[in-house]
């Protein structure tokens, strides 16, 4: 009786399966990491602790955004509530001067997708110098001289 060897027949294989699982998940890492470096497009001038107003070349354009999501460009209404209609009526108030300051007054319950939605507009039109009017508060009203 002959007995075969079969080691012979034993060629040594690469297992691929652990070293993809270990490419996905570095794959994975890199890209959840690199989000984490987004830097903001637009140049917020955020509000002041000490409730001094800042000062300003001329009058800055006024965006009032109401609690209905509502949008008024200096003096007049924007009819529509879309990206676009604000662009418009932002192009007709300040003309090519991008380097006026822009002041957002949105009501407290003004919904979020409204200021967001001005916001883009203002960064698309190239505008840099944004500000949001805030209300000041007690403590702070009686501190003031």
């Amino acid at each position: 009786m002959r007995i075969r060897d079969y080691r012979d027949d034993d060629t040594p294989e690469i297992n691929l399966i652990p070293l993809i699982d270990v490419l996905l998940c570095l794959l994975i890492f890199f890209v959840i990491t690199t989000t984490f470096d987004a830097r903001s497009v637009l140049k917020l001038e955020l509000p002041r602790a000490d409730g001094q107003p800042a000062q300003t070349q001329g009058p800055p354009l006024s965006i009032l955004i109401n609690a209905q999501g509502r949008y008024f460009v200096g003096d007049r209404e924007v009819l529509r509530t879309d990206v676009e209609a604000l662009k418009q009526a932002l192009r007709a108030a300040a003309g090519e001067d991008r380097n006026r300051l822009v002041l957002i007054r949105a009501d407290a319950r003004t919904p979020w997708q409204a200021v967001v939605t001005t916001y883009e507009a203002l960064a698309q039109l190239g505008f840099h110098k944004i500000a949001n009017a805030t209300a000041p508060t007690v403590a702070a009203q009686g501190a003031a001289p």
